[in-house]
């Protein structure tokens, strides 16, 4: 379910994996939106040796352990052979270990399918990142996400042998709580469905109070060291500079909430009162100026409010055109 943009019928990644085609490769995109799956199909499908690695664990030396593999099939072990290396996490290797994979990418010795939740164009060497098929994937909606969990309790590898019966309230619960990640509304639903006890007919009820108490709370997609954190702080700015009052304060409230530190929120409101707003409404900075030094006297959580007010007022200040 869901990436139809690229597994449609038609779509050059489908017809690459129809016809056991595919070259190297970079997927990604948000957690739980299908990567890592896609990818062991892939593995099940090919004609070729496969290895697993994730680059948090993984070295130059494991890299050159395979590399050696692949060129003994090259002289003359296994000609028809292929290897195919599924590297989860993929940003987290450094120039020089991206670089031992280079040559090898580059004369077909190995298929390499990386994944990541990162922008590679941020992340992945240019040299490398041109030999890619570069794949983004879309966060799943709620309709993905419906027809996963129906396919989780009907499918007979899924958790149909439990008899689970989960109530309609439950499952919108999980499903719109998911934050679009497929995996995390499957751990929730398994484990929902294997702690509550069956009734005399071996059934398992799943309501909403166990749904709740499965999924716990929503997760915000929120890291000061990834793109989230510049997404964000655009989306901000952008709802001040577009005088949406209500946008602004959505993303200020995610960002604090999520463990942004106020003074950062704080300098680009002054940027934007200054900059956006300008001599339309001079008390803007003024405003702002004022709300940036009570974000530092106070602290959190009281500086959410003054600097949802000042965010306010930029917001519905006439802008400097």
């Amino acid at each position: 379910a869901g990436q139809e943009h690229i597994l449609g019928p038609g779509k050059l990644l489908r017809r690459a994996i129809e016809s056991d085609n595919l070259k190297s490769a970079v997927f990604f995109g948000p957690p739980g939106a299908g990567k890592t799956a896609l990818a062991r199909y892939i593995a099940s499908r090919a004609n070729a040796k496969t290895f697993d690695l994730n680059a948090v664990m993984a070295g130059v030396a494991d890299l050159k352990k395979i590399i050696e593999y692949s060129r003994g099939l090259g002289g003359g072990l296994a000609e028809n052979q292929r290897v195919l290396l599924v590297l989860d996490e993929i940003h987290h290797f450094n120039r020089t270990q991206q670089d031992v994979l280079l040559p090898s990418v580059e004369k077909g010795e190995i298929i390499l399918i990386g994944m990541t939740t990162e922008n590679p164009f941020f992340y992945i060497n240019q040299a490398l990142l041109s030999r890619f098929i570069v794949v983004e994937f879309k966060q799943l909606t709620i309709e993905h996400l419906s027809t996963i969990f129906d396919r989780a309790l009907t499918a007979e590898a899924g958790l149909k042998a439990l008899k689970p019966e989960v109530t309609p309230e439950a499952k919108r619960y999980l499903v719109e709580n998911s934050s679009g990640d497929a995996r995390r509304l499957l751990n929730a639903l398994e484990l929902a469905v294997i702690t509550t006890a069956p009734d005399q007919d071996g059934r398992r009820l799943i309501d909403e109070a166990v749904a709740r108490e499965s999924i716990q709370r929503r997760s915000l997609r929120y890291d000061r060291s990834s793109d989230e954190h510049y997404d964000h702080i655009s989306a901000f700015i952008k709802s001040m500079r577009g005088s949406d009052p209500d946008a602004a304060v959505y993303w200020l409230a995610k960002m604090l909430e999520a463990g942004e530190d106020p003074r950062f929120v704080a300098r680009r409101i002054l940027i934007c009162a200054s900059e956006d707003v300008g001599n339309a409404n001079p008390m803007a900075l003024v405003m702002a100026e004022s709300a940036f030094k009570s974000a530092e006297v106070l602290g959190m959580p009281e500086a959410r409010i003054i600097l949802a007010q000042a965010a306010i007022y930029v917001a519905c200040s006439p802008k400097s055109n």
